[in-house]
């Protein structure tokens, strides 16, 4: 492709890409880095975990981006009984006193599905995980005896934290499949808080969803201009350098003279990031530059998106498990502050 035109099609995306950001953030206050992330995601085309506790607005939030980028937006909540195949169909008995199948959310939209949002997945058991999985991985599905293709969706999911029984954690290799863990938590400014309470214009959903403008974006041309995007963005070598020690560091940080208190760095990592990971780490970073209008990576672009690519990434020994939330944070901003910049 002729180098102006290229040029040209950034700069028209990335204004489109601004519009939904600034529409999203006017329907959804308060978290503008949430907001900014999930653009990254949809625009380096990566499955999302979001982090967060009920009634923030993950909801809200994501049916506000399905308005903004066109398609269908399908929902389903974890429980201890769902099964893999009520994601693909259920049945019911119809006037006629006959049973009938209908397609579940998988499969109901079609192609036209472009997000879907597994409610606390850790509720779920890890058959119906194994089949999320597949999903998102291929992009498809048999059934019916017939293979569906999902080409254009992006799996939202959340888990919750708080309580233990009768969940399923996804394992470390399962959480690997999603580019990053967003956190959308409750704002902390006093004001903005106030108007989520007071102003009823925050508790009617249909009406905030309503109020962004319907297909800033086109859901089935994100996949080729994703691709686009990837080439048009210059990583130089002393950048590819520098990935290379924050990859490296993940693994053994130690050898950094990264340093927790209360910590044994020796005994601390189990495993570090995936080569999947760092590839996913480049993806979203070559967004935020584009999104910032670079065409070219700085370190400040692998900053922006470090902890949400590589800390749920991170498999830590037994005896630090239970604080990986803490400490995968800590480890990150370490990694950051600690590894030579160029």
């Amino acid at each position: 492709m002729d180098t102006a035109i290229l040029d040209n099609q950034l700069t028209d995306r990335r204004e489109d890409a601004l519009e939904l950001m600034s529409g999203v953030g006017k329907a959804i206050v308060g978290q503008e880095r949430a907001i900014k992330l999930i653009t990254i995601a949809i625009f380096s085309r990566g499955h999302v975990l979001l982090e967060g506790d009920v009634g923030v607005g993950k909801t809200t939030l994501l049916r506000a981006f399905t308005r903004g980028i066109g398609g269908n937006y399908e929902r389903i909540e974890g429980t201890v009984d769902l099964m893999p195949n009520d994601l693909v169909y259920h049945t019911y008995l119809g006037e006629d006193g006959r049973p009938h199948v209908d397609a579940g959310p998988l499969l109901r939209s079609g192609e036209e599905l472009s997000v879907f949002f597994f409610n606390e997945i850790n509720r779920a058991r890890p058959q119906v995980h194994a089949l999320m999985l597949r999903v998102m991985a291929e992009q498809s599905l048999h059934a019916f005896k017939r293979e569906y293709r999902l080409p254009h969706m992006l799996v939202f999911a959340d888990r919750n934290q708080v309580e233990r029984e009768e969940t399923f954690e996804i394992p470390s290799a399962a959480r690997d499949r999603f580019m990053m863990e967003i956190p959308v938590l409750a704002p902390a400014d006093r004001d903005i808080r106030k108007s989520l309470v007071f102003d009823t214009r925050f508790h009617d959903t249909d009406g905030l969803v309503a109020g962004v403008e319907a297909g800033v974006l086109a859901y089935d041309q994100l996949n080729g201009f994703s691709r686009m995007l990837q080439r048009g963005i210059f990583a130089s070598p002393v950048l590819q350098e520098y990935v290379i020690d924050l990859w490296q560091a993940t693994q053994t940080p130690g050898r950094f003279g990264i340093t927790i208190d209360g910590v044994d760095m020796e005994r601390l990592v189990h495993a570090g990031a995936s080569p999947r990971g760092m590839a996913m780490l480049l993806r979203a970073a070559r967004v935020h530059a584009w999104l910032m209008g670079r065409d070219a990576l700085i370190p400040d672009d692998i900053h922006a998106v470090f902890h949400e690519i590589v800390a749920h990434r991170l498999v830590f020994s037994s005896m630090y498990e239970m604080r990986r939330t803490v400490l995968a944070r800590k480890l990150t901003r370490q990694i950051i502050s600690m590894v030579a910049v160029p």
